[in-house]
């Protein structure tokens, strides 16, 4: 069976990424403490443990994809369309490193219809429809294979004249067990068409 993801419209291929209409879609989100690295491992059990029933109706939610981690405080501010997967951004200016880990939520919740989490480091809410400029590509987790496609990304974004809008979403489509050449990894950003 597949697993469900975003609903997205491709608006335009390019060599170096794919521009997408991403519709509004709902997040269980946590923000953790942690290096690039450690931050997906330490709030992926927190966001797991809300999925697996740990919310006061005691609901098992079936996982989604993908898994979005970006800098904390990076995506608050402006409302822009929104891009899927897992996300992982860090914090700035806190002297450590924070990110916030996203899961998707199915399609078939509303934020009132969600279960309540029982954890008050898990927190509800919806992503804005927004357009993104997604790359993706495979392999190892790491922050340097992250940071590679993330400067490819914004180069070719730039060479074509948009805008970017925010922090990147670091976006994870596998289980850890995957083989890391089988994986699909994203970095995606919002962005505005060229005037």
């Amino acid at each position: 069976m597949a697993t469900e993801e975003p609903s997205y419209r491709v608006v335009e291929t390019f060599p170096a990424f794919e521009l997408r209409e991403y519709a509004p879609y709902l997040v269980a989100e946590t923000t953790v403490d942690a290096g690039f690295d450690k931050a997906g491992n330490r709030a992926f059990g927190i966001l797991a443990d809300y999925i697996f029933g740990n919310n006061q109706a005691r609901k098992k939610i079936e996982m989604t994809a993908p898994v979005n981690q970006q800098p904390a405080g990076a995506s608050k501010g402006e409302q822009i369309e929104m891009t899927a997967p897992v996300t992982q951004r860090p914090a700035t200016g806190t002297g450590s490193e924070r990110y916030v880990l996203s899961f998707v939520m199915p399609r078939r919740f509303t934020l009132a219809t969600l279960p309540t989490p029982n954890d008050p480091r898990v927190t509800l809410r919806e992503e804005p429809a927004r357009l993104m400029a997604v790359r993706g590509y495979s392999g190892r987790w790491t922050r340097s294979n992250y940071r590679r496609e993330e400067a490819r990304l914004f180069e070719a974004v730039r060479a074509r004249g948009f805008e970017v809008l925010g922090a990147p979403v670091y976006a994870r489509y596998n289980s850890p067990f995957s083989l890391p050449v089988m994986r699909r990894n994203e970095v995606m950003v919002a962005v505005r068409r060229p005037e």
